[in-house]
């Protein structure tokens, strides 16, 4: 089932331009995203094929089904939270029986936790950005062998280097378990090819090393250790850089790297911004997404915030939020019950 279907089907319940335009962040370069809720047709509902979220391709598009909406409602989950107190200016489309789903239903002490966890998970992608511009990866790939080092007196010298040396092949070396030695192995070379050593490796991609028979009274050339925990990291974060280099947005990495700061300074205005948020909801009982300080917010979009300056404003905003929370009038959890039956007499009207 695709966005098309439930348009042409007339399932849209609720639609709205989400995002920057709704936050009133929106500049010249801002995408417009769009959100929205459905009901599925009856056969779908009723039989076992449910679909509880419906995206385009690009994701920046994305419907839930009435249910999953409410589900997440009462889990205070930031971004549908806002997709219900959209300003009037940014609803598209509103079928009357959403009018039974008010804010202030749903809004509770909940938002401490899903909000500021939410910011937090936004400073670890910032940091995480840190780490990537700072550190970047060759394209060319290491393998196994380049985490192998050779015993020499009372030093290790890197494999590669020690059969360069040598002017041996890796291919002709065979390997045995050294016992009570974990990634300790005794290393011999068939000169002449004849005794089937498997080599080091097997293939250029391994991810451990190979084992090989070697005959009575063959004489070693050494002792091997392989740091196989170090290989298989390297591989994570190899995988997780060149995912990151093909998905990320061109334009948003060049203004970090413009800016110069080393962090996603978009994150970081969203981190800022979801924390002051929570602030709002704990301090007022109410949820106004479109934001008062646009001016501030964009200076840190813009990078021109230091990295340290802005964990300081994260962090007394945390405190802030601990304080309001100690007085707030807000329930402690939305009244479910209430919402459930509000969400039932909605379903029998959509399928009477």
């Amino acid at each position: 089932m695709t966005i098309q279907n439930l348009k042409a089907q007339n399932l849209i319940l609720f639609e709205v331009i989400s995002g920057s335009k709704s936050f009133g962040l929106n500049t010249p370069t801002s995408d417009t995203d769009i959100k929205g809720v459905y009901y599925l047709p009856k056969e779908k509902f009723f039989g076992l094929d449910y679909i509880p979220q419906i995206s385009n391709e690009t994701n920046d598009e994305v419907y839930y089904e009435i249910g999953r909406f409410v589900e997440l409602l009462l889990k205070n989950n930031p971004n549908i939270l806002e997709i219900l107190a959209s300003p009037e200016d940014c609803i598209l489309y509103k079928h009357p029986l959403m009018e039974h789903l008010k804010i202030e239903d749903f809004l509770s002490k909940l938002c401490k936790d899903s909000f500021a966890g939410y910011a937090v998970t936004q400073i670890k992608k910032a940091r995480g950005l840190n780490k990537k511009i700072v550190n970047p990866m060759p394209k060319e790939k290491k393998s196994l062998l380049d985490f192998c080092y050779v015993l020499k007196g009372y030093e290790t010298i890197p494999l590669l280097e020690f059969l360069q040396e040598n002017n041996w092949n890796q291919e002709q070396i065979g390997l045995v378990n050294l016992p009570n030695s974990k990634g300790m192995f005794a290393m011999f070379y068939d000169d002449n090819k004849t005794l089937g050593y498997k080599g080091i490796i097997q293939k250029e991609n391994s991810n451990e090393v190979s084992l090989s028979s070697i005959p009575k009274k063959e004489k070693g050339i050494g002792y091997l250790s392989c740091n196989q925990d170090g290989y298989s990291k390297y591989c994570k974060e190899y995988t997780e850089y060149w995912s990151w280099i093909e998905k990320r947005n061109e334009e948003r990495y060049h203004t970090n790297q413009q800016h110069g700061k080393n962090y996603d300074s978009k994150n970081m205005m969203h981190t800022i911004r979801l924390l002051q948020t929570a602030e709002q909801i704990l301090s007022t009982g109410k949820l106004n997404i479109r934001v008062s300080n646009r001016e501030e917010l964009l200076a840190i979009k813009a990078g021109n915030k230091e990295y340290d300056d802005l964990l300081e404003m994260a962090d007394h905003l945390i405190t802030s939020i601990e304080s309001h929370y100690l007085t707030s009038n807000l329930p402690e959890k939305p009244d479910e019950e209430k919402v459930i039956q509000t969400l039932i007499e909605i379903r029998k009207k959509l399928y009477k």
